[in-house]
């Protein structure tokens, strides 16, 4: 009888998505990238951005500083996505907890400003982009395709927001 039971349950595509090959092969190559990023910023990219003129200094430090927080933002994704994969958590609370992750489309960069860049740092910002278009194309998937859950009540999720903002100010 739990057969039965256990075939009439719907199939849980984003958690299924989350699991899959496309993910882990994400979650790698976003990790990686990460790491990459952040040997590069304290190493060759430490010195390189020492040789810049003053406009292209100001350049690096701006977007080293975007490019940092943009990979933060998709490690933080990848990770819930992966605790979800793992079964720490349910696809439901990490559908909560991104609401805190960023995964906005960046804003185009300025060619003229990219230009001043190290080669280094521009492939490292292009490749970042195409890693946050493709965590965003499977956010969208993977959320979209969480649908046995009730439409959320838009005053809730106003008085869950008021609530926060009380408790912040009592600690």
């Amino acid at each position: 009888m739990a057969d039965n039971q256990a075939e009439a349950e719907p199939v849980r595509f984003g958690q299924r998505l989350a699991g899959s090959q496309a993910f882990s092969g994400l979650f790698r190559e976003g990790m990686a990238l990460v790491e990459e990023t952040a040997a590069y910023l304290d190493g060759p990219g430490r010195n390189e951005s020492k040789l810049l003129e003053r406009g292209g200094a100001l350049a690096y430090a701006t977007e080293s500083m975007w490019l940092t927080t943009r990979l933060m933002q998709l490690a933080s994704w990848l990770l819930l996505h992966r605790a979800v994969n793992e079964g720490e958590m349910s696809l439901a609370q990490a559908s909560r907890e991104k609401a805190k992750v960023k995964l906005a489309a960046g804003d185009p960069r300025d060619e003229a400003t990219l230009a001043l860049l190290p080669r280094t740092l521009r492939e490292l910002i292009a490749r970042s982009m195409r890693l946050q278009d493709r965590v965003r194309r499977l956010d969208a998937t993977i959320h979209s395709l969480d649908d046995d859950k009730p439409a959320a009540n838009p005053i809730e999720h106003q008085l869950g927001l008021l609530k926060a903002a009380f408790e912040r100010g009592r600690g």
